[in-house]
């Protein structure tokens, strides 16, 4: 610098220079024994100067770490930029202390501003800046010009393979930060470190680091300017010596010159300890953020406690796990570490150790252990009072209303929307999901499916903050900026299938001033559109608006014209749309036909007496499906999906099925049509019941099967095997006895009049031993004396002829194995 040098450790030359990792206990117990031994009259940290006002917020009980700063453009919030900070991050511990001590507190990095016009819009202002930094500790990355891994290099100088175990050996699992002159040795080693590296390899391929280091000099001028020289520097390691060199301050704002800025806003935020992974992405991450936490939460005995915690998550899972199995894991921790010259045991020891004592020499508990202690589910929370958008307040309002908590571990959460606090919950879920704010995701629930439950998968992710901010350009309050949003969108479609969606949504998210906008754009589109597939593609959403529509209570009366006169044109486009199809198109028009028959079943409500004749929907619906499957022209699998429609609706006389079916399968028809008829007819995990239940269905699919002329059969085999591979294994099992047996033995209804007739999945023949055994059993359950059934004996045992009483053969689980 232009007076004096930076000092690192000792006092009266100048400001403290205090070189950390950004997120590391070694670091923050270091920088805190620091602190209290130079008691320095300001404290200044790498970091946005424009988050200076926030500061005092640090202090407040409100604040619970890991936090983040963050910073988007004004004009354009999708343009944003992180800070994290945990409860062991040395810029956190060293916040906490000055505000502690009453003393004064700087940001120094270059100004988001900057940063975000010259597109440092990562998952941090610096993530990429810190991720090459010997703080961040993370490999070297290749560029145009190449870039050293300072940590890489002095751990390969120290005999390390592994650059993250020397750093965690030197600093992290250090047991103190110092104490009185020792204070500062580690950063004094440290520091000469770095210089020894920049002097070698000057910026290292960092090409942004001389203008943030520039910016940070004038800064650290400044605060000497301001409070004099009893300052203390919070910073990137690698940033130490540049900040130590004597430059002028002319050069310094020469390399500041020209800079691009944009207008920012900052704040802060909740982060997570997920998110603060390496495996997340975040740039300046660190592997264990949980492991970290504890370290700095635990320095006493932390093995000892790190493996009561293993224990306890352990024992909560269902393992067996006692007092004996962590002294014994401890003693094996302790004892790797000293074979590997460790000075504590870390992760690997410890993960070593759960193996082989809790684990059963498996892995089974490690990525429980990983993903809940090592990393962690921890989420932090700002006060009340933070600087937030408009719509963050509001949803922040919103939220604590209908007691709603963002949560960093994922969760289920069932809704009744006849409650008025779950239907509230509803809207503001599907609201934020309007504006691309996806806090919930809904989820099929694994109870009731009834139109008045809900299902949602929730979790908060520190970038939703970035999409509030984004949204807030759509209005201040939930309700103005979705209704805002949705009608932008519908404006923007240019599908039917979109508006009939953003249909639908507006109904779930109750936006009835919204409504009327997506309305006229659905009318305009529906009546301009006349593709069949696009229509029925549409249909079932703008149904499902009209049923929601009744169950929240909404007038759907005009969504409901809409649905109709959208289903009858369906039925007019679709006979002649099935003609002349290739598989492919077959199979896409197989899918709307199934959607069109779920859409009719839900709608299907009388007509007005004004449309012909005063049919019902569902009787239009049925002539459709009567005309696609007799027509000749359409592919085979479309006639046959027909056919099974109007059977489980009841549609066809007795007989019919049999009918079609036997035509379809006649000598005339090619194989491969009559194999695509059964794959739609008997298609579907339902299907095989269907054949269970119903012999002469069997019998002419067996008749068939067994015809097809050997060239063929190769032909039909891959359709066969798909049909029935959607079978569950128990009806394949059962279709299989049942071929087997033969037409003989095969009934035409599942229970014959005699005692002894053949029921499909079971034995010719009641069993009398096998039945004998269960008695005692069902005489305790019915409470009754061994008096209490009929006191008939069972036959004597059959002799064990293998002639007479062997068991007969295992079914074959795959049908097209019986043509043999």
């Amino acid at each position: 610098m232009s007076e004096r040098s930076g000092r690192t450790a000792n006092r009266g030359g100048g400001p403290v220079l205090l070189g950390v990792r950004h997120h590391g206990p070694g670091s923050a117990r270091a920088v805190r024994a620091a602190l209290e031994q130079c008691t320095p009259a300001a404290v200044l940290i790498e970091g946005p100067p424009e988050a200076d006002a926030l500061v005092p917020l640090a202090a407040q009980e409100g604040m619970r770490p890991p936090v983040a700063l963050l910073a988007h453009a004004q004009d354009d919030p999708g343009r944003a930029a992180f800070w994290p900070l945990a409860e062991f991050s040395p810029e956190w511990v060293a916040m906490r202390w000055a505000l502690a001590h009453d003393v004064p507190v700087r940001f120094i990095d270059l100004p988001a501003a900057h940063s975000l016009a010259r597109g440092d819009d990562e998952e941090s202002a610096d993530a990429q800046e810190r991720a090459d930094e010997a703080t961040g500790g993370q490999e070297a990355r290749s560029g145009a010009e190449a870039r050293i891994d300072p940590i890489g290099v002095l751990a390969e100088a120290a005999g390390y393979d592994d650059p993250e175990r020397w750093w965690e050996d030197v600093i992290e699992h250090r047991g103190s930060g110092g104490a009185g002159a020792d204070a500062l040795a580690p950063f004094a080693a440290l520091a000469e470190a770095m210089g020894a590296l920049r002097e070698t390899y000057g910026d290292g391929g960092h090409d942004r680091d001389p203008v943030r280091e520039a910016h940070m000099r004038l800064r650290l001028r400044a605060a000497r300017r301001e409070f004099g020289d009893d300052l203390a520097v919070v910073c990137g390691a690698w940033h130490v010596p540049a900040l130590a060199r004597r430059t002028t301050m002319t050069a310094d704002r020469q390399l500041l010159k020209g800079l691009p800025k944009v207008r920012t806003a900052v704040t802060w935020v909740p982060w997570t300890h997920r998110r603060l992974s390496r495996r997340s992405g975040y740039g300046a991450g660190i592997a264990s953020p949980g492991w970290y936490g504890h370290l700095f939460s635990a320095p006493d005995r932390p093995v000892e406690r790190w493996l009561t915690k293993v224990a306890r998550l352990l024992r909560a899972e269902d393992y067996a796990v006692s007092s004996a199995h962590v002294i014994e894991a401890v003693r094996l921790a302790e004892g790797l570490a000293t074979v590997r010259g460790r000075p504590l045991a870390g992760l690997t020891e410890l993960d070593d150790a759960v193996r082989a004592v809790m684990g059963d020499g498996t892995d089974a508990p490690s990525s429980l252990i990983h993903d809940r202690l090592v990393v962690g589910e921890v989420l932090g929370e700002v006060p009340e009072d933070a600087p937030a958008v408009p719509l963050q307040q509001d949803i922040d309002r919103s939220r604590r209303t209908l007691r709603l908590k963002p949560e960093a571990l994922e969760r289920e959460l069932e809704l009744d929307l006849r409650k008025e606090t779950d239907a509230g919950r509803s809207r503001l879920l599907h609201r934020l999901r309007m504006l691309g704010i996806p806090w919930g995701e809904p989820t099929r629930s694994r109870g009731s499916t009834g139109t008045f439950r809900e299902t949602w998968r929730l979790r908060w992710e520190p970038e939703l903050s970035v999409r509030v901010a984004e949204a807030g350009i759509w209005g201040t309050t939930v309700l103005s900026a979705a209704t805002a949003k949705a009608a932008s969108d519908a404006a923007g479609a240019t599908g039917l299938a979109e508006v009939t969606a953003l249909a639908e949504r507006c109904l779930l998210a109750e936006l009835p001033d919204a409504l009327p906008v997506v309305m006229r754009a659905l009318s305009d589109r529906a009546a301009l559109d006349a593709d069949v597939g696009h229509l029925a593609q549409a249909l079932p959403a703008l149904v499902r608006s009209v049923r929601y529509g009744d169950v929240r209570g909404t007038d759907a009366a005009a969504l409901r014209e809409v649905a109709t006169g959208l289903a009858e044109r369906v039925f007019v486009g679709l006979p002649p749309a099935c003609l002349g199809l290739d598989a492919d198109g077959a199979a896409e028009m197989r899918g709307h036909l199934d959607a069109t028959h779920q859409a009719v079943g839900l709608l299907g409500q009388p007509e007005s007496e004004r449309q012909a004749g005063g049919k019902k929907l569902r009787a239009r619906w049925a002539g459709v499906l009567r005309a696609v499957s007799e027509r000749d022209a359409v592919p085979g699998l479309l006639r046959g999906r027909a056919t099974r429609l109007l059977l489980d609706d009841g549609e066809l006389a007795d007989g019919g099925a049999e009918r079609l079916m036997g035509l379809v399968l006649s000598p005339g028809t090619p194989p491969t049509e009559a194999a695509g008829w059964i794959e739609g007819f008997a298609g579907g995990g339902d299907g095989g019941m269907l054949l269970v239940h119903d012999a002469r269905l069997l019998a002419l699919v067996d008749g068939w099967l067994t015809g097809v002329p050997d060239a063929a059969f190769t032909d039909v085999l891959p359709l066969l095997r798909r049909t029935f591979a959607e079978y569950e294994t128990g009806v394949r099992r059962t279709l299989g006895e049942l071929v087997r047996r033969g037409p003989a033995t095969a009934p035409r209804h599942p229970a014959g009049d005699a005692p002894d007739a053949a029921v499909p999945g079971f034995g010719p023949g009641l069993d009398r031993d096998r039945a004998a055994a269960v008695l005692p059993t069902l005489r305790t359950l019915l409470g009754i004396g061994q008096r209490g059934f009929d006191d008939e004996q069972p036959d004597p045992p059959r002799p064990a002829d293998p002639s007479q009483g062997a068991d007969p053969p295992r079914p074959a689980d795959d049908l097209t194995g019986a043509r043999t």
